[in-house]
C-alpha cells in the first residue's frame, strides 16, 4: 500500500438483501458498484468464519479458523445454478430490517442450503470443481466436516466432553465414522464449496471493478473449535486437554480487572518445531481469499498476556514472549509478499513497534481517539501519522462518528476538537469533517465505515466490547444508492489524491 488510496468497511452480514442477512451474491455486487461510484479502491470486511449463537454471533468467535460462514451464501445464485426453485427463494425471504435476526436467518438459510445439497446429490453427474475443491482444501475441510457432524450428534457438547475415542481422535473410530456418515460429511463439504464458489465469483467482480478486498484474522481461536480438537499440541493444555492458560489483556485505565477472553494460548515452542505449519496454512488460506489481511491484536506476536485458566479475571496474568520475528521470517520464505495490516491499537510497547517496523507492516490510527488529553502528541492525530499507516474514522468496536459525537464525546475531547478545527461541527457536519480529516491525512490508506459515510448514529453501532447483547446485528435495510453521498465521497477522494 505505497500509493494513496481509500476504502469502506462494511461486513457481509450488514449488506441489504431480501433474506435477512447480507450475502456474497447480488447484494455484494451492488455494494461493489457503490464503491466504484464513490471512487474507492478497497472493501474491508470482518472475519468470514462461521458464527455461533452461543458465542453471540461474533465473527471473532468461531469454531473454525478456516471454514466459511454459510449464512453468507447467496440464495439468488443458488437459483441461477438450478439448485433451488423460485418457491424456495420466496420461502427464504424475510422482511427488510436494520438488524439481523440470527436465529430466524439460520433456520431459513439452512433449510435452503439442505435443499441445494439434495438437488445436487440427486444428480447423476458430480461437479468436477466440487471434487477439486475437496482435494485442494482437504487439509482443513475433512476435519471440519467431521467436527460439525460429530458436534451435532453429541448435542452440541464441547469436544472435550465427547466419548474418549472421539475426544482423543482414535484412528479406527474416526475411520468408521467417516464411512458410516459419508453423506453427512459430503453435505458439510458441499456447503463450504458453495460459499467458496460464490466468493471466487465475487473476487472476480471486485477485480473487474478495481476493488481490492481486505480481510481479518483473529489472532486466537476458540477452545471449542475444530482447530484445538485436531491440534491440541499447538495449545497450552493439560493432560485432560483443558486449558492451562487463557488469553486476555492486563488491567488498564479502562478496565481495573483487565479482559479475560478465555481463548487457549498457543504453545509457541511446539509451533516452532514444525516450522509454524498451522500458521502458514492459515495465512495462505487468507491470502487466497483477500488482497490484504488485517491481523487482530498484533501485539500478541511480540508478547502475550497469559492468565492461569482458573483465574476469574485477567489481573493475575503475566507477559510471555512470543517468537514473532521467527514467525514472520518464516512467512517471508513462504510468500513473496506479506500484505498485512497490523492492528496495533491500545497500549503498544517498543517491542511491538519494532516487530511491526521490521517487517514494514502498516499500523492503524483511529480519528476518534485523537482528541484526548495532550492531543497534540496523540499518535491518532493526523499530523503524527507516518505514510505507512491506515487511518480509520472508527472501527467495528467503536461507536459511529455521529454516535460518538452525540453520546460519548467528553468535554476534554470537545475542547480539543474546537482548538484543532477552530469550531465545533454541527451534527450534520461532523461525519464529513472526520471523513475529510482521514482522506487528507498522510496515511497511505484511509478506511471509512459505511455507517459514517451514510451519517448513521449510535443505533448503527456494530459492536460494543465487553457487552454480550445486541452486537453484530446491524445491517443496511436497503441497498446503498444515494448518488449525492457517492458523488461527495468521490470528489473528496479525488481532491486528496486517493
Amino acid at each position: 500500500m505505497k500509493d494513496r488510496s481509500s476504502g469502506i468497511l462494511c461486513h457481509i452480514s450488514s449488506l441489504a438483501s431480501s433474506f435477512g442477512i447480507g450475502d456474497i451474491g447480488l447484494s455484494a455486487q451492488r455494494f461493489v458498484d457503490f464503491l466504484r461510484r464513490c471512487g474507492q479502491n478497497y472493501w474491508q470486511v470482518l472475519p468470514l468464519n462461521p458464527t455461533d449463537g452461543a458465542l453471540g454471533n461474533s465473527p471473532y468467535s468461531s469454531y473454525s479458523a478456516f471454514a466459511f460462514n454459510t449464512l453468507f451464501i447467496s440464495p439468488e445464485l443458488l437459483y441461477q445454478d438450478g439448485l433451488v426453485t423460485k418457491e424456495d427463494l420466496k420461502n427464504a425471504e424475510l422482511p427488510l430490517s436494520d438488524a439481523v435476526d440470527f436465529q430466524v436467518v439460520t433456520e431459513k438459510k439452512y433449510r435452503l442450503l439442505l435443499k441445494a445439497y439434495e438437488t445436487y446429490s440427486a444428480r447423476p453427474v458430480k461437479l468436477r470443481e466440487f471434487e477439486q475443491f475437496c482435494r485442494s482444501q482437504s487439509y482443513w475441510l475433512d476435519q471440519f466436516a467431521m467436527f460439525v457432524v460429530l458436534k451435532h450428534g453429541f448435542r452440541n457438547a464441547c469436544w472435550v466432553d465427547w466419548p474418549v475415542e472421539y475426544r482423543d481422535r482414535h484412528e479406527g473410530t474416526l475411520a468408521r465414522f467417516a464411512k458410516d456418515y459419508a453423506r453427512d460429511l459430503e453435505r458439510e463439504k458441499f456447503l463450504q464449496f458453495l460459499f467458496y464458489k460464490q466468493w471466487i465469483a465475487l473476487q472476480t467482480y471486485c477485480s473487474q471493478n478495481g476493488i481490492k478486498l481486505i480481510g481479518d484474522i483473529p489472532i486466537y481461536v476458540n477452545y471449542d473449535s475444530v482447530d484445538v480438537w485436531v491440534h491440541p499440541d499447538l495449545f497450552k493444555l493439560n493432560t485432560d486437554k483443558r486449558p492451562v492458560f487463557v488469553a486476555g489483556v492486563p488491567p488498564d485505565y479502562f478496565s481495573k480487572d483487565g479482559q479475560r477472553w478465555g481463548n487457549p494460548v498457543y504453545n509457541w515452542d511446539r509451533l516452532r518445531e514444525n516450522g509454524f505449519r498451522w500458521w502458514m496454512d492459515r495465512v495462505r488460506h487468507n491470502f487466497m481469499l483477500f488482497d490484504v489481511v488485517r491481523v487482530d491484536h498484533f501485539r500478541a506476536f511480540a508478547e502475550c498476556w497469559e492468565i492461569p485458566a482458573h483465574e476469574k479475571t485477567a489481573i493475575n496474568g503475566s507477559w510471555r514472549p512470543v517468537p514473532g520475528v521467527e514467525l514472520f521470517e518464516t512467512m517471508k520464505k513462504h510468500f513473496p509478499k506479506l500484505p498485512i495490516i497490523a492492528e496495533d491499537l491500545g497500549i503498544i510497547t517498543d517491542d511491538v513497534v519494532a516487530l511491526k517496523d521490521r517487517f514494514g507492516f502498516p499500523g492503524m490510527r483511529v480519528l476518534m481517539f485523537a482528541f484526548h488529553n495532550e492531543y497534540k502528541k496523540s499518535r491518532d492525530l493526523p499530523e503524527n501519522y507516518t505514510r505507512n499507516s491506515v487511518v480509520f474514522t472508527g472501527t467495528h468496536d467503536n461507536n459511529t462518528v455521529l454516535g460518538w459525537f452525540k453520546e460519548d464525546m467528553t468535554e476534554v475531547e470537545r475542547r480539543n476538537m474546537f482548538e484543532y478545527l477552530g469550531k465545533i461541527p454541527s451534527l450534520d457536519e461532523i461525519g464529513w469533517v472526520m471523513i475529510e480529516l482521514a482522506l487528507k491525512s498522510p496515511a497511505n490508506l484511509a478506511i471509512i465505515p459505511i455507517q459514517d459515510v451514510l451519517g448513521f448514529a449510535q443505533e448503527a453501532r456494530m459492536n460494543k466490547p465487553s457487552t454480550s447483547q445486541g452486537n453484530w446485528k446491524w445491517r443496511l435495510s436497503v441497498p446503498v444508492a444515494d448518488k449525492r453521498v457517492a458523488e461527495k465521497l468521490r470528489k473528496l477522494t479525488v481532491k486528496y489524491q486517493r
